[in-house]
């Protein structure tokens, strides 16, 4: 089973920020661009919060509150779930199931490596399950 430091480097290290400080409005639009359901909320290189479209619907829209006039730290999750590198990608999705997140931080000595999400750990299990099908039938055929 592949390490989440895998999958990182794999993926890329490149995670997407915004300032409690910004509008909920600017974080959509980062989540928009990068076609992503969430952006770390970062302050003074430091993760203070997370804002998902989970948090957009359940404390602004069901809430009755405005995108360009509330900020993120009004609404987003502070409490930020976050795993280390030498875990697995079943480890990885136990938390998940357990904590009822789709996002998860990677860190590492108090630093950031790169954010992973349910649909990356899928894509793995599946990339995984792919390679022992083919060597099985390859198995077979021998």
């Amino acid at each position: 089973m592949a390490t989440l430091r895998q999958l990182v480097e794999n993926k890329g290290g490149e995670v997407w920020s915004v300032s409690p400080d910004d509008s909920v409005y600017k974080a959509l639009e980062e989540m928009a661009r990068r076609n992503g359901g969430c952006v770390l909320v970062m302050e003074g290189g430091k993760i203070v919060g997370i804002f998902t479209e989970r948090d957009y619907a359940r404390n602004v829209i069901l809430k009755g509150k405005s995108s360009p006039k509330t900020a993120v730290r009004e609404v987003m999750t502070e409490k930020v779930i976050c795993v280390r590198p030498e875990q697995t990608v079943e480890e990885a999705m136990a938390v998940m199931s357990d904590k009822r997140v789709r996002h998860l931080p990677v860190m590492e000595d108090g630093k950031l490596l790169g954010l992973l999400s349910i649909g990356d750990l899928v894509s793995s299990i599946i990339s995984e399950q792919k390679f022992t099908i083919e060597q099985l039938q390859d198995f077979i055929r021998a």
